[in-house]
């Protein structure tokens, strides 16, 4: 799996990004995130997977909802939409749903997305919108200081579960396959460059790509959960894994002690745009 690499900072990376041509991608704003949170990871690879698929700043569209991660629109040099607690996932597919011709990427983490937003993520992926949900999970609330979230570990302790957490947290990978998504993938905000082709695989994807990013919240959560040790833990997917079988993707996600990185589920199926396109032409040619 190779060595350990810590999140990457803008500042430090600011010379290389410049000669990579990725720097048209960055507004003025420098991210406000804490030092060594692994966000900055993301933004580092969103711009290198913009770069690596020529998308025009012009086509692409950020969309983000409350949290940490809702100031990500704030740091690259695209459109941006900050939505409300949650709505992530309307507005943006209403964006895609106006103009196919732009890029929307969804930003939001584990709280933003599985409690208050959960109810939409299903019918996001039943429907195949065309746009790509990175989701970066802390497994818990970073911006208010550090409270249970929906992902959140059995025996967390934090300001909502001063006596342990003993809710049982969910399974994203295995919801979002369960809800019909066409692209599923996990990586890990620790291994940069891994981070960054998965981002580019998502994005490339024709339909509802949900890449699940592991990122321990650094200044808040008080487990054992750091970089250092989740290293030791998360793996690659087995080499013969077959990214178009469902069931061997769900096998794969039940396996929560050791997070497998990678993709695991891949198909091609209509997207809504298709089915809108279908429904225009029966309206104009009725049978």
């Amino acid at each position: 799996m190779g060595n350990l690499q810590q999140p990457v900072y803008l500042e430090d990376k600011l010379e290389e990004v410049r000669e990579s041509g990725r720097l048209e991608y960055r507004s003025k704003s420098l991210p406000t995130w804490c030092p060594g949170c692994g966000y900055f990871s993301i933004v580092e690879g969103v711009t290198a997977a913009l770069k690596e698929l020529e998308i025009d700043q012009k086509d692409t569209v950020v969309v983000s909802g409350i949290g940490c991660a809702s100031r990500f629109p704030f740091f690259l040099n695209a459109y941006g939409f900050h939505t409300l607690h949650g709505r992530t996932l309307p507005v943006a597919t209403g964006v895609k749903t106006a103009n196919r011709d732009l890029e929307v990427i969804v930003v939001g983490g584990d709280g933003d997305a599985f409690a208050i937003g959960g109810g939409h993520i299903p019918h996001a992926a039943r429907r195949n919108v065309d746009i790509t949900y990175l989701l970066f999970d802390n497994g818990i609330y970073g911006l208010t200081k550090g409270q249970t979230s929906p992902t959140s570990a059995l025996g967390f302790k934090t300001s909502t579960s001063p006596y342990e957490n003993h809710d049982a947290p969910l399974n994203p990978l295995m919801m979002l396959l369960s809800y019909g998504a066409s692209w599923v993938g996990q990586a890990y905000a620790g291994r940069p460059h891994h981070l960054s082709e998965m981002i580019t695989k998502a994005i490339g994807h024709r339909g509802f790509s949900y890449l699940h990013i592991l990122s321990p919240c650094v200044t808040f959560d008080k487990t054992n959960l750091t970089y250092t040790n989740l290293d030791m833990q998360v793996r690659d997917l087995p080499e013969d894994h077959d990214p178009t079988n469902k069931m061997a993707a769900m096998i794969q996600a039940e396996k929560t002690e050791r997070p497998s990185l990678g993709i695991y589920y891949n198909v091609e199926r209509p997207t809504l745009n298709d089915g809108l396109d279908h429904i225009i032409q029966n309206a104009r040619h009725p049978s």
